[in-house]
């Protein structure tokens, strides 16, 4: 009986050519993850302002992007437009607006969590509600959600081994190279594992740092 075995030595070797592929991972990630929060915090906005239509789009927006998978929507993009996007492009179109609806309930939970009186406060003193989301709720709101978003960031990480689907040659693309030409999947995969664990572990890192920012600015 056949039983699969680890290959080291050809892991070790094949370190170089996977992170190789680090930079589109990377950044297909984290310009998903700037332009995610960009549209999670306008979905966030908009759905405190009082015109039914516009609460209906962001409720619609939300229900469909949570409710479709990553896979789906990458495959329509790339495939299923009349004109063939860019490879790298339809990845970060499909995890930015993916991770948006997201990022906009947790920032919304995260505003609910600011204490109410907040508001009154300001509004007694004469702003109005633009300049009091921006300078006073936001930056609370921010500091709540940390942990969560931290979570996003690590999904869009791991997520973006779905881009290998469509060709891009991340870390993903990089292993199933390796692994089809050695015929040994299972030592790339791990290795593959291994260094998107890494990765994951140094958000981990960044979100204990800002949460300790934030505690010190705000005790």
């Amino acid at each position: 009986m056949y039983l699969p075995t680890i290959d080291l030595a050809l892991m070790v070797d094949s370190i170089p050519f996977l992170l190789s592929g680090l930079g589109y991972t990377l950044g297909i990630s984290l310009t998903a993850f700037v332009f995610g929060n960009i549209l999670g915090v306008l979905l966030t906005v908009l759905g405190f302002v009082p015109l039914r239509a516009v609460k209906l789009f962001v409720r619609l927006y939300l229900s469909f992007l949570r409710g479709t998978p990553a896979l789906v929507l990458l495959f329509l993009l790339y495939f299923g437009l009349p004109y063939q996007l860019n490879a790298v492009v339809a990845a970060i179109i499909c995890f930015s607006l993916t991770s948006s609806a997201f990022i906009g309930e947790i920032y919304r939970g995260s505003i609910a969590g600011v204490n109410a009186g907040q508001w009154d406060a300001a509004y007694a003193l004469g702003n109005r509600f633009f300049p009091t989301m921006r300078y006073i709720i936001l930056p609370q709101a921010v500091r709540i959600s940390i942990p969560a978003l931290s979570n996003v960031a690590m999904d869009l990480l791991k997520g973006t081994s779905l881009a290998a689907m469509i060709t891009v040659p991340d870390i993903f693309q990089k292993a199933k190279i390796i692994g089809g030409r050695t015929f040994d999947y299972l030592s790339m995969y791990i290795l593959v594992a291994l260094i998107y664990w890494l990765l994951c572990i140094g958000i981990g890192r960044l979100q204990h740092q800002l949460e300790r920012y934030f505690q010190q600015k705000y005790r």
